[in-house]
């Protein structure tokens, strides 16, 4: 038998009893779209994090303040990193831009409207470390650091809440009844890691200390993010920033670090790890339905051997041998395999990438994994499902299956 007649005698048999062919393709078409739809949620849950990360940077590092511990029992919240700590940070040699970073809440003013946003004290290094552009206007210099000047740069989203024209520049807003001149409006970035950018107002860090939260530690403050540079070993600057915190504080060696220091490269390959699992395993539930589909397609061949006994027995006495109707049974399962992985895979990437673009507002990432995955499964459910009814087949004896009704 040719490759051609082998294909017809499988879709005749296949197309003779269409309603158990179709239940039995429909249970490869729910395992493989189910497959394909688990690695597109995989791939789309990690490029999230992966880009929300990117935005800041693997080279970035933040430095939060910890509390003061005795005896390892934390007593209280004192605010262990100060202004003096960062610019002692900056003079290391892998530091490229380094910034104090103090949040807050500000119910914004302006006119007749306000709105609650945040609101962030910072250095002018900040746009360097946290990779911030400016649409309008400027951001504010270290002489606005050092005279604690009133300047603000806002958000797009927070200049629209407040009806603002797009560039609001020398537009003057209040904060706790202290009028601030906007001289910047950022460019719209969306969320990241830290959070979002655009909903937000950026002041020098002294100007919030001294005018807006009237610390009793008016140098203290809650972060320092800081940026090395391109080629600089992450773990190397990490020692450095301990050691000269360790020794500013004045630690004692077995003393706890009254710090703690975030690297976004090892975050961000944390997460990958965590979603890569959390792919695998999504797959592994998805493929459980492969697994009956296999079975639906084993026990369909099986029911066709059955039925087909005579048929198989008038084969063998006319000369077919055993790999003939081994071939064409396995043909048939492939057949089926392929025929609901190729439907399976067309449903799979047109719902996940629909649903995506059109409901959750995500640019699914597409990639070669479906393809092969479904050629894969065609082949390997096929050959596994079909192997063993094929044998049954091959092996019954022509004058009892002439015999058989």
């Amino acid at each position: 038998m040719t490759f051609n007649d082998i294909i017809k005698e499988s879709w005749l048999s296949i197309s003779g009893n269409k309603v158990r062919s179709f239940l039995t393709v429909l249970g490869i078409i729910i395992g493989v779209m189910a497959v394909v739809i688990m690695v597109a949620v995989g791939e789309t849950v990690q490029k999230q994090i992966t880009d929300q990360f990117s935005s800041l940077g693997t080279n970035t590092i933040m430095i939060r303040a910890g509390a003061a511990q005795t005896a390892g029992v934390r007593t209280g919240s004192r605010q262990t990193l100060t202004m003096d700590d960062a610019e002692f940070i900056a003079k290391l040699p892998d530091v490229m831009a380094v910034t104090p970073v103090q949040n807050g809440a500000a119910q914004v003013i302006y006119g007749n409207k306000n709105w609650a946003t945040s609101m962030v004290g910072v250095y002018p290094d900040y746009t360097t470390v946290q990779n911030v552009e400016i649409e309008y206007g400027t951001f504010f210099d270290q002489a606005a650091v050092r005279n604690a000047s009133t300047y603000a740069v806002i958000g797009p989203e927070t200049a629209e809440e407040l009806g603002m024209d797009k560039n609001p520049v020398g537009q003057v807003i209040r904060i706790q009844n202290t009028p601030f001149t906007i001289i910047g409006v950022t460019r719209a970035k969306g969320d990241s890691a830290m959070g979002s950018q655009d909903d937000m107002v950026i002041i020098p860090v002294t100007t919030l200390k001294k005018r807006l939260s009237g610390s009793r530690f008016p140098n203290a403050v809650q972060m320092i993010a800081l940026k090395l540079y391109e080629n600089s070993d992450n773990n190397l600057a990490i020692d450095q920033i301990t050691a000269l915190l360790r020794d500013r504080h004045k630690l004692k060696d077995d003393a706890a670090d009254d710090f703690q220091i975030m690297d976004m490269k090892q975050i961000m390959e944390t997460m990958n790890n965590v979603t890569g699992y959390l792919k695998l395993l999504l797959i592994a539930i998805a493929a459980v339905s492969l697994l009956v589909g296999a079975i639906g397609i084993m026990n369909m061949m099986l029911v066709s051997v059955a039925e087909r006994t005579r048929e198989i027995g008038i084969r063998k006495a006319i000369g077919a041998r055993e790999r003939h109707i081994i071939t064409q049974f396995l043909a048939e399962s492939v057949m089926i395999s392929f025929i609901g992985s190729m439907v399976g895979l067309i449903l799979g990437v047109g719902l996940s990438q629909g649903v995506g673009r059109f409901v959750m507002g995500y640019n699914v990432p597409f990639s070669a994994w479906p393809v092969v995955l479904s050629v894969t499964v065609a082949v390997v459910v096929g050959l596994s499902s079909g192997v063993m009814p094929a044998m049954k087949a091959a092996k019954l004896n022509p004058i009892d299956s002439l015999r058989h009704e």
